[in-house]
């Protein structure tokens, strides 16, 4: 792209005020998240009676509507991103209540609302807008102090947080909770009520495993491999001891053929087996750069909307790779949690779009904390 400084068009603008290093790195992990598709899901595709090629042809087609949404919200001012992430609160919102009711159960959890040609998890949606207009409460109440904005941001966030668990879905509701719990500490939480959360945080984990069936097998499983079905994890596992340092080259490996959710959930398996530690250590530098570039950005930030927003959308961002990383890895008990523009799904990808997009546009550079 050529624009010249006096060119005023919309378009112009963005191009001199973006983080273009966020963007290149954004469109690295798309781009290889394209490859990894190419390797991982013809073996999963088979499996489940498709042509091979059926799990790469959807994630082609849903990749210009990706970059478009990216493209077009990061246009957008913080005003107009804090709208559109209010009203896409209370649409996710509704469908994730409609979850409940006409949503399809799967693997004993029912998040999933099926459209023709489309299966929706609503509470892919619920993350980045929430976190949007929790920033917003947070802040009114910051400038207006008879506003109660923090009282409706607790009200929203119990909501959520018990629809997820009854779902259930205890990795959104970690990734939920700690966002806004960041946010919330950032906005100026009290040291003594940020000691109450994280009492209320432990109680929370020691109450999911008392009471919560699959909890409590997943974190036993954990603890002693031996009492449960650790089949994928040691798939896993012996991927990344196959890849080595180099990898065995693209296309070669054979977990892919073994692993259920080597198109999703343990893409990443894939990737440590197929290209080896340093590519697999490129990809965590990714991740570790689009968080930490934009909490450089943050620090001249002089808005305190923004500031919550795009800090709730980096550590969203960041956590989820972590946790999704982690588990293919046998850091923590298995949890399914898609890789931010590497796993396979639709939900997924064009939340994290809607998510980066805001991300993005929030961080372009304003004079004064200006929100136009």
């Amino acid at each position: 792209m050529r624009f010249a400084r006096t060119d005023q068009s919309a378009v112009a603008r963005w191009w001199w005020t973006v983080d273009r290093w966020t963007l290149a790195a954004l469109f690295c992990l798309i781009g290889f998240g394209v490859v990894l598709s190419l390797s991982a899901s013809p073996a999963v595709a088979v499996r489940l009676g498709y042509e091979p090629l059926y799990f790469v042809r959807r994630e082609v087609a849903l990749l210009p509507f990706v970059l478009a949404i990216i493209f077009v919200v990061s246009l957008q001012t913080p005003r107009t991103i804090r709208r559109l992430a209010a009203i896409g609160f209370v649409v996710a919102m509704v469908l994730l209540a409609a979850t409940f009711v006409i949503g399809v159960e799967i693997k004993g959890a029912r998040r999933w609302i099926d459209f023709p040609g489309l299966s929706l998890q609503p509470s892919e949606f619920v993350k980045p807008t929430f976190a949007v207009v929790a920033a917003w409460l947070f802040s009114e109440q910051k400038l207006r102090p008879g506003f109660p904005g923090n009282a409706i941001s607790i009200a929203l966030c119990l909501v959520i947080l018990a629809m997820l668990i009854k779902q259930p879905d205890i990795g959104m509701t970690v990734v939920v909770a700690v966002v806004w719990f960041t946010q919330f500490y950032l906005a100026g939480l009290r040291l003594y009520w940020v000691a109450a959360g994280g009492i209320a945080g432990i109680l929370g984990f020691a109450g999911a495993y008392l009471w919560l069936p699959h909890v409590t097998a997943r974190v036993n499983e954990f603890l002693d491999p031996t009492i449960g079905d650790d089949y994928q994890v040691n798939r896993s596992i012996q991927a990344f001891v196959n890849g080595g340092l180099w990898g065995r080259g693209p296309g070669e490996g054979t977990v892919k053929n073994f692993l259920p959710d080597a198109h999703a959930d343990f893409v990443f398996a894939v990737a440590g087996e197929e290209f080896g530690l340093i590519v697999c250590l490129a990809v965590i530098a990714l991740f570790a750069f689009i968080v930490l570039r934009g909490c450089s950005r943050l620090l001249q930030e002089g808005n305190l909307f923004v500031l919550l927003a795009a800090a709730g959308l980096l550590i969203q961002f960041g956590l989820q790779a972590v946790i999704n990383m982690a588990t293919a890895l046998d850091l923590i008990p298995t949890k399914g949690m898609t890789l931010p523009f590497l796993s396979y799904g639709g939900s997924s990808m064009i939340a994290l779009a809607l998510g980066m997009g805001m991300l993005v546009g929030l961080t372009r550079r304003r004079l004064g904390g200006s929100e136009l």
